[in-house]
C-alpha cells in the first residue's frame, strides 16, 4: 500500500455511523501548550468554551480514543495527548513515567482550565490522574478512573502489554492492521483502521511506526512514584471507578474491595459488554456516565 493521506478531523462521520449517532459534529481544534519552556503537550479542544471535562487516554493511545464519547456528550471538553503520545512532545523519561506525566499535565491544566474541573483518566491516564488530583485539588473537582486501579499489575494487564510491546516497525499498513485485528477480534475493522491512522505514522520509506514508539528510548531514571493507593485515600473529592465487565478488563473484585476500603465514598459502576477500553467498546454508555460529572 502506498502513501496514505491523513486528516485527523476527517473521520468523525465514521464515528457517528458506527454508533448510529444523529448529532452535529461540534467545533474541534488541535492545540499545543508549553509545559516546561522546551516541550509541549497537545490535545483536542471540543467546542470553544471552558471545558466541562478533561480526559486522559491510556498507554500507547492518544486523545482520539475519546472521539465517539465526545461526539455523544456534545459538551465542551479537552482530550489531552500524554507526553510521548499522539502529537505531544517526548518525555525525557519515556512513555510510562506517570509521575513525570502528572507534572506535565498539571502544568498544562494550569493554563487550560479556569476552575476545578472533572478529570477522567483511562488506564495509565487514570494512574496519572490520581497523582494530579492528589497534588492539585485546585485543578480537579472529581476523579473518574476507567478500568484501572493501583492494584492492576503486570499479570492482570499481560494481554494489553503483549500487544503494546510488539514490533516497533511495520513494513506496510496492512501488516499493522492485521496485527491490530488479531489482538482486537471483537472490534469493527473500520474502527481499528481509523484508530491506527490516529495512532501511527508513515515514514518516508513507506514503513509505519506507532506514535508512542517514534521517540528514542529514554535512558533516564523516571521519577519515583508515590504509593497510589495512599494518594487515592487522601482524596476528598468525588471518585468513581468505571469497570469493564467483559473479557479484557484489567480490574478485578479485589481491586474494587481495596478501592472501597481506601475511599469509602467512591462510586463503582460496572459496564457490561466492555473490556479494558470502555470508550471503544461502549462509548455511548461511557458518555452517559460522564455526562453526570460534566459541569
Amino acid at each position: 500500500m502506498g502513501e496514505i493521506n491523513y486528516d485527523e478531523f476527517s473521520f468523525f462521520q465514521e464515528n457517528l455511523a458506527e454508533w448510529d449517532l444523529d448529532v452535529e459534529v461540534p467545533s474541534v481544534r488541535r492545540f499545543f501548550v508549553s509545559v516546561d519552556g522546551l516541550r509541549q503537550l497537545s490535545g483536542l479542544q471540543w467546542k470553544d468554551a471552558d471545558p466541562s471535562l478533561v480526559m486522559l487516554h491510556g498507554g500507547a493511545q492518544n486523545a482520539h480514543t475519546f472521539d465517539t464519547v465526545a461526539l455523544a456528550l456534545q459538551q465542551p471538553l479537552i482530550a489531552l495527548d500524554l507526553p510521548n503520545h499522539g502529537h505531544s512532545d517526548a518525555s525525557p523519561f519515556g512513555s510510562s513515567a506517570i509521575a513525570a506525566h502528572a507534572t506535565d499535565v498539571a502544568a498544562a491544566l494550569e493554563q487550560l482550565v479556569t476552575k476545578p474541573t472533572p478529570l477522567v483518566g483511562m488506564s495509565m491516564g487514570g494512574l496519572t490522574s490520581i497523582l494530579i488530583a492528589a497534588a492539585h485539588p485546585e485543578l480537579v473537582s472529581s476523579l473518574t478512573l476507567i478500568d484501572i486501579t493501583p492494584g492492576v499489575n503486570a499479570e492482570k494487564a499481560k494481554h494489553i502489554t503483549a500487544f503494546v510491546n510488539g514490533p516497533t516497525s511495520f513494513d506496510d499498513f496492512d501488516d499493522l492492521l492485521a496485527r491490530t485485528i488479531e489482538h482486537n477480534p471483537t472490534r469493527k475493522v473500520s474502527a481499528l483502521r481509523r484508530g491506527i491512522l490516529h495512532n501511527a505514522l508513515q515514514r518516508s520509506d513507506g514503513s509505519w511506526v506507532w506514535r508512542h514508539q517514534q521517540h528514542p528510548k529514554s535512558e533516564l531514571k523516571a521519577p519515583e512514584v508515590a504509593n497510589l493507593w495512599d494518594k487515592l485515600g487522601e482524596l476528598t473529592m468525588p471518585v468513581t471507578l468505571i469497570r469493564g465487565m467483559a473479557a479484557g478488563s484489567v480490574v478485578d473484585d479485589d481491586d474494587e474491595k481495596e478501592l472501597k476500603r481506601r475511599v469509602p465514598h467512591a462510586e463503582i459502576v460496572h459496564v457490561l459488554e466492555a473490556g479494558h477500553s470502555v470508550q471503544g467498546d461502549q462509548p455511548l454508555k461511557l458518555a452517559a456516565l460522564l455526562g453526570r460529572f460534566a459541569k
